[in-house]
């Protein structure tokens, strides 16, 4: 069996790979696409303090499929605004979000 804290350090190290994304991006699409890895970071999170802490129960195999389901809905309607960008400004960068301002 693996040990809970292979999970932590697996978590951590997909936070932090996207939130390196994140920041280091200006596509909207890897910037989305590093959103999920944090999200998937949490998910993964939930799974094993319900491993930890509640070895018999399923509250967070249920708070993870919930996630993973509003995640979902977050990359739909992400994607709906990107595609929505690209076809007004013909790219998909962030700088040319910065027209929208006004």
């Amino acid at each position: 069996m693996v040990p809970v804290e292979c999970y932590f350090v697996l978590s951590a190290l997909l936070f932090f790979i996207g939130v390196y994304g994140f920041v280091t991006r200006r596509n909207l699409i890897a910037m989305l696409i590093s959103i999920e890895l944090v999200l998937n970071a949490v998910d993964v999170n939930f799974a094993a303090f319900n491993r930890l802490l509640y070895i018999g129960s399923m509250e967070g195999m249920f708070m993870t499929l919930f996630s993973i389901g509003v995640s979902a809905a977050e990359s739909a309607v992400a994607i709906a605004i990107i595609i929505n960008v690209y076809r007004n400004f013909r790219s998909d960068s962030v700088d040319s979000i910065k027209n929208m301002k006004w």
